[in-house]
């Protein structure tokens, strides 16, 4: 049993984490872990499910976006719930629905039916993020509080590289059509431990001091005189930057695909060659959330996220020159360099910060209900990103869907810029910001 007094009191200046403490953010971070891997391991295993299942442009952004669309709705509820009900019991049931959701998916028989199991699985990684955001900003000290959160939600892009490379050997092993049902339901290995050790854990102190479980929070208190500007700040910019990050992190080895830089024929040898490259772009995403601790409590959270988009743009403005003048074949390395310069920018910048700033900007009472809704508008975003990318790359082309990706990169700065709120200090403080 974990003892109540490991949450983080207000004005907690310490520096050093207690080993319960220590679990409570494993346990948390674990859980985005699981989100960024799924969404990897999908895009390795998405040509291969397209050769099973003939699909139209709109059904395969369908079943892109299926496990966005159901982390929409478990956003939503697991922020409401673990308001209403108390961290510690939203924590359990969230990894559930997503272990049964992944091994729905490894014996679909149909299309209809992986879409199906795909938005169930979501459900139960949107509810995840509001339920570990809070628990990380009420146990975690003031002075590392910042760096916890990051340093938790980092734990997607370690999601995402090993879902690449796991995705690479399967297929490097078995060269063969079918081995998407093991890709998908490789999630259950590690939701099935984390679900096991999470059944420890404690209640949070600053949740029961608040009376939370007295009320019954909305969404509509979010928009309240007081809140308002916050809520602007926690979701338009999350909104954004989902677009970019899941419309270019799904489809990175389609992308790559279609530029075809090695000049490959065999749809498995592209996917591996596709994928191989994907991977190789991961690690510049671990660099950027490398970059986002050591930044976050120094530059502060809104300048971050300010710089972050300025180099998403840029980023995803090269890719679209190149794209424009048909030079992706003498210049691969510029290509290279354009997805690079964006996953180290929306890491660094906007990635942590819009996930770091909803977990400081709501009093206790809302903080659940405001992050969760906050992730399911970013949801939003990341469903429009996938759902639209293949229909926009048929219809008028890569080079103006990148155009498309670089003007919403502007869009996230400027929003940033007028209504950003810094959130650095004590929690208290943080929360009474106007």
């Amino acid at each position: 049993m974990i003892s109540r007094s490991v949450s983080a009191q207000p004005g907690d200046a310490s520096t050093s984490l207690t080993p319960f403490q220590k679990k409570v953010w494993l346990l948390s971070a674990l859980g985005i872990f699981m989100d960024g891997f799924d969404l990897f391991i999908l895009a390795v295993a998405l040509p291969l499910i397209l050769t099973q299942f003939s699909a139209s442009p709109l059904m395969i952004g369908t079943l892109g976006a299926a496990a966005v669309f159901g982390a929409m709705f478990g956003a939503i509820l697991g922020g409401r719930g673990a308001d209403r009900f108390g961290r510690k019991l939203l924590f359990k049931i969230d990894m559930g629905v997503f272990l049964v959701g992944a091994l729905l998916s490894a014996f679909a028989p149909s299309l209809g039916f992986l879409i199906f199991a795909r938005f169930l699985l979501g459900i139960g990684v949107g509810a995840d993020y509001p339920i570990a955001a809070s628990y990380i900003a009420e146990f975690m000290p003031a002075a590392m509080r910042g760096r916890r959160l990051v340093g938790a939600f980092a734990f997607q892009a370690v999601g995402m590289l090993v879902g690449a490379l796991l995705g690479i050997g399967l297929l490097i092993t078995f060269k063969s059509d079918w081995v998407w049902r093991l890709m998908l339901g490789a999630g259950t290995i590690p939701a099935l431990v984390i679900l096991v050790f999470r059944r420890g854990m404690p209640e949070s102190e600053r949740w029961e001091r608040a009376g939370a479980a007295e009320v019954s929070p909305s969404v509509r208190d979010l928009f309240s005189r007081v809140l308002r500007r916050k809520t602007v700040l926690a979701t338009v910019p999350w909104f954004l930057m989902d677009i970019c990050l899941y419309g270019v992190g799904v489809f990175t080895p389609t992308i790559l695909a279609i530029l075809n830089l090695t000049g490959q024929t065999s749809v498995i040898r592209k996917d591996i060659a596709s994928s191989e490259g994907a991977a190789f772009l991961d690690l510049f995403l671990i660099v950027g959330f490398g970059l986002a601790i050591w930044l976050v409590d120094r530059a502060g959270r809104i300048r971050l996220q300010i710089i972050g988009f300025a180099g998403c743009a840029v980023g995803l403005a090269l890719l679209t020159g190149l794209t424009f003048t048909n030079s992706c074949g003498p210049l691969k390395a510029l290509v290279f360099l354009g997805f690079a310069i964006f996953n180290l920018s929306v890491n660094a910048g906007p990635n942590s910060a819009t996930f770091l700033l909803a977990a400081e900007l709501y009093p206790t009472s809302v903080r659940a209900t405001g992050h969760g809704f906050a992730s399911a508008t970013g949801k939003l975003g990341a469903a429009f990103g996938i759902l639209l990318l293949p229909l926009l790359i048929t219809s008028i082309g890569l080079g103006w869907t990148m155009a498309i990706l670089t003007l919403a990169a502007l869009a996230g700065l400027i929003v940033t810029t007028v209504f950003g709120v810094e959130t650095r200090g004590d929690l208290d403080q943080a929360e009474a910001v106007a």
